[in-house]
C-alpha cells in the first residue's frame, strides 16, 4: 500500500492502524532532517516489538565550488573575472566526478 507517498509493507501484521503508520513516517521523516523514506517494511520481532525497514529517497547531491573565498553552487551569476579564475585553475584528481 501507498501512504503519504511512502512505500508501506506490513510483516504479519493485519491490524496497525494508518495513524500509527504515519506516525512511524512521520518519526522516520523527523530523524533524516526532513528526508522522508521512499519504502517503509513494518514487522514484529520475536518479542512483540515493532521492527521498522526503510529506505530514504535520494537527495540529489548540488557540487560546492570554491573560488578566492566564495563557495557558491553555481557559477551563472559569476562575472567574466571569476568565470576566466576557475576556467584557469588547476584541477587535482576529479576525474570521474564530473
Amino acid at each position: 500500500m501507498e501512504i503519504n507517498g511512502v512505500i508501506v509493507n506490513l510483516i504479519d501484521i493485519s491490524d496497525m492502524a494508518k495513524d500509527e503508520i504515519c506516525a512511524y513516517i512521520a518519526m522516520l521523516t523527523n530523524e533524516h532532517g526532513g528526508n522522508k523514506p521512499r519504502k517503509l517494511t513494518i514487522s514484529l520481532n520475536n518479542e512483540g516489538q515493532v521492527v521498522l525497514d526503510y529506505e530514504l529517497r535520494v537527495i540529489p547531491f548540488e557540487r560546492i565550488r570554491r573560488i578566492t573565498g566564495y563557495l557558491v553552487g553555481t557559477t551563472a551569476r559569476w562575472n567574466n573575472a571569476k568565470k576566466a579564475e576557475e576556467h584557469d585553475r588547476v584541477k587535482h584528481g576529479m576525474a570521474g566526478l564530473r
